[in-house]
């Protein structure tokens, strides 16, 4: 059981530690090395995911399936704790439209996003208790109309970055949803 709680514990640290190696590696400041791949800024990106074998089209979220730990099943509250936490990394980030750094951080907003939005219909509450940050994902999904182009998510930057502010507010009422 030590040991259990010791590897739960030891394995996030050590994560986040290879993160933070690689991003020490970047030598520029207008975007990662030559050494990355990147899209270009004007692909459009159409997402189609499939769930319980239905193909569900439209969604502007990448499809996402939210990960918990290995003894997680997938009504666990875990992962929406930690949807929230990824989605709360970003809250201190920004932006300048056209500026290189801005396709990276909409980007990762987004797919923050996407991965609380399936952690919250996953969650053992059901959809109805994540009614209000549920709504607001969909209207944005709407908005985007699956298109997850940096110029269409640079076009969606407050939307995409205050339901990120909204989402960050609601969850703070509910502590209980994410502690």
């Amino acid at each position: 059981m030590f040991i259990r709680s010791a590897l739960r514990a030891a394995v996030p640290a050590v994560i986040l530690g290879a993160v933070l190696v690689g991003c020490s590696e970047a030598t520029t400041t207008s975007g990662p090395g030559g050494d990355v791949p990147q899209a270009a800024p004007d692909v459009s990106v159409t997402a189609s995911a499939t769930a319980d074998g239905v193909e569900a089209e439209g969604e502007a979220f990448p499809p996402a399936s939210p990960e918990g730990d290995a003894d997680a099943g997938p009504n666990s509250p875990e992962l929406v704790r930690d949807a929230f936490a990824g989605l709360q990394a970003t809250l201190n980030e920004t932006c300048t439209p056209g500026a290189g750094d801005c396709a990276y951080f909409l980007g990762r907003v987004n797919e923050e996003l996407a991965g609380l939005d399936a952690a919250m219909k996953a969650d053992a509450k059901g959809p109805g208790h994540f009614k209000e940050p549920l709504a607001w994902m969909g209207t944005l999904r709407t908005e985007l109309k699956n298109d997850t182009s940096t110029a269409n998510l640079e076009k969606h930057r407050t939307q995409l970055i205050g339901t990120r502010d909204r989402i960050n507010t609601w969850m703070q009422g509910h502590p209980d949803d994410y502690r």
